[in-house]
């Protein structure tokens, strides 16, 4: 009976519990049927994105990244490199994984093809380099590169700076440091090329920055450190017989030292002049842009022979095309020698002479004449003079200077309007300081808010009272400007009164479908892209009040505010 009644009630535990094992095991079963979900929700994604961005060298990711809508692709275990932190911008790591590489590339070659003002190059450089994955189809390898090619041809040295600081290891690291090395001796200045140098992390090892650093110390005088660098760079193998020749020379090893001239690098060319006694060098169209640079500052570039004609031509088609000191030019234009009746004659004897040799009589009656009627007169012949051999980039800022000395108040009438024309200034970049005008509604005191960063409160009361004002004027009209900021107000969660009919009033503008795609498509970035390609070389303040409606309402809706907030600065206040 106790063996019965034992069996019995094992049999009971097995019939009420046989319910639980067999869910486990589904349970179990599941667990191998459905992948593991190890993504981050996103809110809590982006958060972690962008902590300490500015201490991190490289980020490495696994998670994955959101192509298409209802698809999805695991990562390869990739790097991130920029300047930027993302958030800063209302921007993340993967705001280029929905745009295409080919779209990518596409917008950034017409961009190429557009004098961008400083607006647009500021929006430009907040989204290609802020920290971000590259785009579809484009590789972690072309996406640095193409980095740093920009900045290099930008000329963008203290970017450059900033992004070897911010990231260690990088396709294209030994082109940015070479480039910046170039940019210190190109200065002529070596004592603060060497001072410059030091900025960079002792981490960053690159044989061309080496190399520099000892050729400095031995410019410092300390012989014993750069022989010990040097020997340590012989011992890796990433010397040469040409820098160990010319430092040897300078250390004092040898007393004797090669005459040949090296144009591999511009540190080479540079060793070169400073070692060969009575250095002289022809530079050719072919010439380095940096090695001009160098020649320039170090006044090497001369013409011993101001009869020689060709290489005056030559001189004058490298200051046009950038690669000399246009003032060099006129230095040498004061240097060929006429006689006193050709100069007096100037007007009718520069007819007879060859094209540079007219441009030089003509500057030196320019310099000889007294009175700012004559002056300005020999200007704009001159300037005829230039644009007739197709040199006018030599000449159009020493025009603009010129005026600007005479000043257009002491010129003869006939003069002024045409002079002011000429003047190539930085003024319209200047966007001066704000005066506010409550008269019209996106000139008003509301704008303390986005330029001034004014308390919520205090323009939550501005907008009530300017609001109520300009209803009571019944032959106000409502521009585009208005509702941009009427746009930005919603936007950051302003009240409107209710008798502005915001959403009736915007219906007149109609944004392009194309961009509202890239809303849709959550583009955050290649949105961005696309407006500095609307901005171009414009400043914001010089579009159409439309075109200016349809940017902010863009940014507004792609939540990308900081951008908007650049926009609107530029755009609406009055300025003095």
């Amino acid at each position: 009976m106790k063996l019965k009644n034992y069996s019995f009630f094992i049999s009971l535990l097995v019939f009420f519990y046989s319910p639980l094992f067999s869910e486990e095991k589904i349970d179990i079963w599941k667990n191998k049927k459905d992948p593991v979900n190890n993504s981050i929700p996103k809110e809590e994604n982006d958060t972690k994105e962008n902590i300490n961005l500015k201490k991190l060298q490289t980020i490495k990711a696994n998670d994955q990244i959101q192509i298409e809508e209802g698809s999805t692709i695991q990562s390869e275990e990739s790097n991130v490199y920029g300047i930027y932190e993302p958030a800063n911008y209302d921007l993340s790591l993967n705001m280029w994984s929905k745009t295409k590489a080919d779209d990518f590339r596409s917008s950034l070659k017409r961009l190429e093809k557009i004098e961008l003002s400083n607006s647009s190059n500021e929006i430009l450089e907040i989204i290609l380099f802020s920290f971000a994955y590259p785009p579809q189809g484009m590789s972690e390898k072309e996406f640095v590169n193409l980095k740093i090619n920009w900045l290099i041809k930008n000329d963008r040295k203290d970017l450059i700076e900033s992004f070897l600081k911010q990231n260690e290891k990088f396709e294209g690291k030994s082109k940015a440091v070479q480039y910046l090395v170039d940019k210190n001796i190109a200065s002529g200045n070596i004592k603060e090329g060497c001072e410059k140098i030091k900025f960079i992390d002792a981490k960053i090892k690159d044989a061309y920055l080496e190399k520099f650093k000892i050729y400095c110390l031995i410019f410092n005088n300390k012989k014993p450190e750069a022989q010990l660098l040097l020997d340590l760079l012989r011992e890796q193998k990433q010397s040469s017989n040409f820098y160990d020749d010319k430092i040897n020379f300078l250390l004092g090893v040898t007393d004797k030292t090669s005459k040949k001239i090296n144009e591999k690098n511009l540190l080479n060319f540079y060793l070169s002049s400073i070692t060969i006694s009575n250095f002289k060098y022809e530079p050719t169209k072919k010439t380095r842009p940096e090695i001009w640079q160098y020649l320039n500052a170090a006044n090497l570039i001369k013409l011993e022979d101001a009869s020689d004609k060709d290489k005056l031509k030559e001189l004058e088609q490298a200051a046009n095309n950038n690669q000399l000191d246009k003032s060099k030019i006129f230095e040498i234009y004061k240097q060929i020698p006429f006689n006193l009746n050709v100069l007096i004659n100037a007007k009718d004897s520069y007819q007879t002479l060859n094209e540079s040799d007219a441009r030089a009589l003509i500057y030196q009656k320019y310099l000889l004449s007294e009175e700012n009627e004559s002056k300005i007169e020999y200007l704009f012949l001159l300037e005829d003079l230039f644009k007739k051999s197709d040199l006018i980039n030599i000449y159009s800022k020493f025009l603009s200077d010129r005026i600007e000395e005479i000043g257009i108040q002491n010129l003869p009438e006939d003069y002024r309007e045409v002079a002011t024309n000429k003047i190539l200034s930085d003024a319209d970049l200047l966007l001066g300081k704000v005066k506010y005008n409550d008269k019209i509604l996106h000139q008003s005191k509301i704008l303390k808010y986005f330029v001034e960063g004014e308390n919520k409160k205090k323009v939550q009361k501005d907008i009530d009272k300017i609001f109520k004002k300009i209803s009571k004027n019944r032959k106000y009209f409502i521009s585009a400007k208005d509702l941009a900021l009427a746009d930005a107000l919603i936007k950051d969660g302003f009240t409107l009164p209710n008798n502005f009919k915001y959403n009736d009033l915007s219906q007149k503008y109609k944004v392009p479908k194309n961009l509202l795609n890239l809303i849709d498509n959550q583009q955050k970035a290649f949105l961005a892209l696309k407006i500095v390609e609307i901005i171009g070389e414009d400043e914001p303040y010089q579009l159409d009040s439309e075109t200016i409606y349809f940017v902010t309402n863009l940014l507004n809706k792609m939540d990308l505010v900081q951008i908007r907030n650049k926009v609107l600065n530029s755009a609406l206040p009055l300025r003095t």
